[in-house]
């Protein structure tokens, strides 16, 4: 992983927030085609995939890959609908945001309140625990009984965290407001009218394609993308570099800076994930859209060299789990027990 250069720590200092007020405003008619051009090869990927299945052409199927690609695009798309980014008209964001809900199975106003809560405590030791991946500090793993420990250590386990985890948060989870039982009617509503939206979907569907196309389908879809999204959201912010702090000496812009990473994927993977890897631009300021976080790169190139992780460096990021207050950083269970 890269070290950051005296120039990138200097800027680091700069007024971020007044710096990227201007790439805010989004191009509402480059939003429609970005909406477009998403939504259109999905659906038709996964029709070509369930007519390959239906006349049994498996290889056919190998076309569930890049559907679960795009499904991870409606997701971005639906994710800066949700920070009002996507066309700057609150209005049409939330409903274009819930109607994409449908298609990942995330109840859009749910997924926005827990969301905006990590957006606001990103990287802060006190304000743990929504929106969150469970991160523990090696004191509080220490004093769990050998049960408890357990049960971390196999919530961390990559088979779990990325392969049954996706499976439980999208399918399972998500159809009911966990965690948000006493916020009112609002968690309720946007649960229920997606579950009944995703009924409707899956029961028109079926309909044409038949209950085994449908689930040899649009299941692996679903939970290849789910797997996906979590490992973004993973590399975001559980990464070698990242930065935590207690309450009292935490400040948003240097967490936004320093606890978030800049995942620099190769230019496909980019476009498939909408560029959610320059993920330190967008929690500086999530009001970018997901198409200007290049434009901030470009045009601000010292931002290149803060928490930036390859597709190699991120695969290391797995083994971390804990985070060492002495030494601030996060460390492995075995870097752990070394220390003890």
């Amino acid at each position: 992983m890269n070290m950051i250069s005296p120039e990138a720590a200097a800027n680091s200092k700069r007024a971020w927030l007044k710096i990227l007020a201007r790439y805010k405003k989004p191009d509402r008619r480059r939003s429609a085609v970005e909406l477009a051009i998403t939504l259109i090869p999905f659906a038709m990927l996964w029709g070509l995939s369930s007519a390959a299945y239906s006349y049994g052409h498996w290889w056919g199927l190998i076309l569930i890959l890049p559907a679960a690609g795009f499904l991870v695009r409606i997701f971005m798309i639906q994710h800066d609908c949700g920070h009002g980014s996507f066309f700057a008209n609150r209005y049409a964001d939330d409903w274009i945001g819930r109607a994409l809900g449908i298609l990942t199975l995330t109840p859009y106003d749910c997924w926005r309140r827990a969301h905006a809560t990590h957006h606001a405590s990103a990287g802060n030791l006190d304000e743990r625990g929504m929106g969150d991946i469970r991160t523990l500090t090696v004191a509080e793993y220490r004093q769990l009984s050998w049960r408890g420990r357990l049960a971390y250590r196999l919530y961390r386990h990559p088979l779990v965290m990325f392969g049954l985890g996706p499976i439980w948060l999208f399918i399972f989870e998500q159809r009911l407001p966990i965690g948000m039982m006493r916020g009112g009617l609002t968690p309720w509503v946007s649960s229920m009218t997606t579950n009944l939206g995703i009924a409707v979907a899956a029961a028109v569907l079926i309909w044409f394609v038949g209950p085994g196309a449908f689930l040899v389908v649009h299941l692996p879809i679903v939970i290849l993308a789910g797997s996906a999204g979590i490992w973004l959201f993973y590399v975001q912010h559980q990464f070698e570099e990242t930065e935590w702090a207690k309450d009292a000496d935490w400040e948003f812009q240097h967490a936004a800076l320093h606890g978030s990473s800049y995942y620099d994927l190769p230019p496909v993977l980019n476009w498939f994930t909408g560029n959610i890897g320059v993920h330190h631009v967008h929690h500086l300021s999530a009001k970018v859209p997901c198409y200007r976080l290049q434009e901030v790169l470009r045009d601000y190139p010292e931002l290149r060299g803060i928490g930036r992780v390859t597709l190699l460096d991120s695969l290391r990021c797995v083994k971390l789990a804990l985070w060492d207050e002495n030494r601030r950083k996060l460390v492995s269970f075995r870097e752990a027990l070394a220390a003890a």
